[in-house]
């Protein structure tokens, strides 16, 4: 269950929209470094204290590369650094008018690092959602004020550009972390509910049918088993709300262990397995069992469900039908699937009563048949007519990897 809440994390990270932002980031710092450097010398010769531009380049470009890993993601950008980044693009800010001549800064000439300070603006953005980028982008406001000495039309346009980009960025990056917490979550229900399913079907397949065994039998006897059979059926009912009302699932036993045994349907190492060997079992005086006389190849996980899905049909013909129904197993081996028909000559089953059932927490069809070939990607039909017996069919999609196997193929030529 760990594992498999692992991988649905895993796999909504994959989808995360925070990362190719991240990667974005990283770019743009990048070529708007290069950017601000190529504006600077193609004007150098215009600034009266060019040696001090340089200076302040020169550290730009030192905490530009040397920063990178830092935008790689959320968690590497700490807060730490995000203030030491917007502080070295404020400082740039307050240097130009020091650096540069007044009639340049006047004109409206560039920052020292220009365009790179909204790099800074939209780490905060992406780190922090919407609020984070309001507080940066209005720092960043100020110093542009101040560096021009008041406002002026391009430099409240700049500044209005870059505190709206920043907020609505911030404000996606927040709609798309809600977005994704609450896919995760849904997975994981997900997840959750087909391991309770699948428990589900194993108790309903065991335990639950053993106690109502035990129930019927002990109050044939009488006495001491009565009591016995009393409790039994107490236990019964008590699991079945247990099961019917969200049974929160135990670890399962890996899959992993399981790699390289050999089944008892003669599969080894994962090939697949003969449906007709898991089958043959329930033949019987009163099961007939027609199948093909080549192998029914199936994958051992699918099988075994598959069989387990034909062992609680039948077990619902002796309850609902009696011990002297009878009942027929009919095998097709299709190209593209594998089709199991199981019917009975008992009375069928009301109308409505299967809805019943599993309303009172009797899931013997929900779950041990239709819940186990909806898991392997078939479905469970259910025909029953009053007075002329039950049929049930169950279609399971054969995997190309099992139907390409040498081996199978060559079993059925």
């Amino acid at each position: 269950m760990a594992r498999r809440e692992k991988a649905v994390r895993e796999s909504v990270m994959r989808m995360s929209v925070e990362q190719p932002l991240w990667r974005a980031l990283t770019g743009y710092r990048i070529l708007t470094l290069v950017y601000a450097i190529g504006l600077f010398a193609s004007a150098h010769e215009k600034f009266p204290r060019p040696w001090l531009a340089v200076g302040y380049f020169t550290v730009l470009a030192v905490w530009t590369l040397a920063t990178l890993p830092r935008t790689a993601g959320a968690a590497a950008c700490t807060k730490r650094f995000l203030a030491a980044d917007l502080t070295i693009a404020l400082a740039g800010i307050l240097l130009t008018p020091v650096a540069d001549s007044p009639e340049r800064v006047e004109a409206g000439g560039p920052t020292l690092p220009s365009i790179w300070t909204a790099g800074s603006v939209l780490a905060f953005a992406v780190k922090g959602g919407w609020r984070w980028a309001a507080l940066a982008s209005t720092l960043v406001a100020v110093a542009n004020l101040v560096e021009r000495g008041g406002p002026a039309r391009d430099t409240v346009h700049n500044v209005l550009l870059v505190w709206v980009a920043s907020i609505a960025i911030g404000y996606v990056v927040e709609v798309a972390r809600a977005s994704e917490r609450t896919l995760a979550r849904a997975l994981e229900i997900e997840a959750a509910t087909r391991e309770r399913e699948r428990l589900a079907r194993d108790i309903h397949d065991s335990v639950l049918q053993v106690l109502a065994m035990v129930q019927r039998r002990g109050a044939v006897i009488g006495g001491e088993a009565a009591e016995l059979g009393r409790m039994a059926g107490e236990q019964e009912v008590a699991l079945r709300t247990l099961v019917s009302g969200g049974l929160v699932p135990v670890p399962r036993t890996p899959e992993d262990a399981a790699v390289g045994a050999v089944d008892a349907d003669g599969a080894v190492d994962g090939r697949p397995a003969d449906l007709r060997t898991l089958l043959a079992p329930y033949a019987g005086a009163l099961v007939g069992l027609a199948e093909p006389g080549a192998p029914v190849r199936l994958a051992p996980d699918a099988a075994r469900e598959v069989a387990a899905a034909v062992g609680a049909a039948l077990d619902n013909v002796r309850r609902h039908a009696g011990e002297d129904a009878r009942a027929w197993i009919l095998v097709e081996d299709e190209p593209d699937e594998v089709i199991v028909t199981v019917r009975d000559d008992g009375p069928g089953i009301p109308e409505g009563r299967l809805a019943q059932a599993e309303g009172e927490g009797r899931l013997g069809v929900a779950l041990s048949i239709r819940g186990r070939l909806r898991d392997l990607g078939g479905s469970a039909e259910l025909v029953s007519v009053p007075g002329q017996g039950t049929e049930v069919e169950l279609r399971v999609p054969k995997d190309k990897q099992e139907t390409d196997d040498p081996r199978g193929k060559a079993e059925q030529r």
